[in-house]
């Protein structure tokens, strides 16, 4: 089977296109035929070394969607030609490959509405945005929630979430993308290179934070007491939250079945869209990580498209 994987950790040019034996599942596991894989920062964070999960060589890939055609032993709920999607493993490898092995307990059966090339966009970011507002921020009907990179592949999905949530969506976003994240359900959006929005925005009851260093910094201000700030990129130490007088999270996403279900219900019945940037096919995977690293690219989240 083709693969795109590393043998040392590096810039995009570290990844090779390389020919693997089909591998088999173990207990837990589904051998799933991947028909696209979804490409994001983590994968970047891994290929740098900078989040080191599993020794090398490894193939990169986070999210994926496919077709199963095995099951592995002590595994309920999958059988061979579900079309599935989700993360691939704890370690967040293995899903830049023509087949791979999910852990079965990070997979569900893809929303129907999504051909496999946005199912396998959606998962990680999808549960992340999630976990944000409801497992750590415990959002309420009525609250304000300010989403810091609302057009980006986490951000995109919070705005949808926070707006069905009956929450007062704030957001911030460039230039070229405020009408986008209107149209997600942003009441407010804050053009960022612009304006100051700790001068503009106060009272706030959630930050969601995507973006980190001095965004989260300034966002402290805005909270209102007792607020909480929720982080994806890095903690706030507990001293600065006591000096602010608010509280924050920081976490790592946790994909699992039930989660995917839930998001899948809301891809069916139309509650959440999907924003596809750049499709890519499995050998050029080194050109999708240098799109992740500031190369030009759509808006939207880049996907490898393969044809096994």
């Amino acid at each position: 089977m083709k693969v795109a994987r590393i043998l040392r950790f590096g810039p995009p040019n570290v990844i090779t296109n390389d020919d693997l034996p089909r591998p088999e599942p173990a207990a837990g596991q589904l051998l799933v035929r991947v028909k696209a894989a979804g490409v994001g920062n983590w994968d970047a964070l891994i290929r740098e070394g900078k989040i080191e999960l599993q020794p090398l060589p490894l193939i990169l890939g986070s999210e994926l969607s496919g077709i199963v055609e095995a099951v592995g032993a002590e595994v309920s709920g999958f059988k061979p030609c579900d079309e599935v999607y989700g993360a691939t493993n704890e370690q967040f490898s293995g899903a830049y490959a023509e087949y791979a092995l999910p852990s079965a307990r990070m997979m569900a059966q893809k929303p129907k509405t999504l051909n496999f090339i946005q199912a396998a966009s959606a998962p990680i970011v999808t549960v992340t945005a999630w976990q944000m507002l409801f497992d750590y921020a415990h959002v309420t009907a009525g609250q304000t929630v300010l989403i810091h990179g609302a057009a980006g592949n986490v951000g995109a999905y919070a705005v949808q979430l926070a707006k069905q949530a009956d929450l007062h969506v704030v957001a911030t976003a460039a230039s070229g993308d405020l009408d986008y994240v209107r149209s997600l359900g942003a009441e407010t959006v804050v053009e960022y290179k612009r304006e100051r929005f700790e001068e503009l925005l106060t009272g706030m009851d959630v930050v969601l934070d995507t973006v980190g260093g001095d965004t989260q910094q300034r966002s402290l201000r805005v909270l209102k007491p007792g607020g909480i700030l929720v982080s994806i990129v890095s903690p706030v130490p507990e001293t600065t939250q006591k000096c602010y007088g608010v509280r924050a999270a920081y976490f790592y996403v946790h994909v699992t079945t039930a989660r995917l279900n839930k998001i899948t219900e809301l891809f069916d019945s139309g509650k959440l869209v999907t924003d596809i940037g750049t499709v890519l096919p499995l050998e050029e995977a080194r050109i999708a990580h240098e799109m992740l690293g500031g190369a030009p690219h759509k808006r939207g989240k880049i996907v490898l498209s393969i044809a096994a």
